[in-house]
């Protein structure tokens, strides 16, 4: 059976701020975040069914990364545990849409919960391949399943 990868590119605005970082990322700054998500699988032959041919709707992976990545962080703020309580409460005050990990939100670490997101929710009939999250025009993390076996 023929393996078959697609992918699909999502972009998505969020700020977030560096706890104990030593740079400029310590301070709130935002992001024009790409995020590439890649499935592999078998494309289904069945010559009545409506997705003949396909491995996986691009509609429907389109889908489940909008309700569980872009939709929580877009114009989000994405803040680590350890964040002051105070600046916390000023930022629901003023009804600011926060993201509250309990990892420093690096790109990297934002990768690894988007894959855990991701996972979690895949259907059966295709694999997560690999995700490549852009976090400027230059700089992005990756993962890729076959790294993690």
């Amino acid at each position: 059976m023929t393996k078959i990868r697609l992918t699909r590119l999502f972009t998505f605005e969020t700020a977030h701020a560096l706890l104990n970082y030593d740079g400029p990322c310590r301070r709130i700054h935002g992001h024009s975040y790409k995020l590439e998500v890649t499935v592999i699988g078998t494309p289904l032959v069945e010559e009545e069914h409506h997705k003949n041919g396909m491995v996986m709707d691009f509609g429907d992976l389109k889908q489940l990364v909008q309700e569980h990545i872009v939709q929580p962080f877009d114009h989000a703020l994405v803040l680590p545990q350890g964040t002051p309580e105070d600046l916390l409460e000023r930022l629901r005050k003023y009804e600011h849409k926060l993201v509250h990990t309990p990892y420093q939100p690096t790109c990297e670490n934002m990768l690894i919960d988007f894959q855990h997101r991701l996972q979690r929710h895949m259907p059966d009939y295709v694999q997560l391949h690999h995700l490549k999250l852009w976090e400027t025009q230059n700089s992005f993390a990756e993962w890729y399943a076959e790294d993690n076996r």
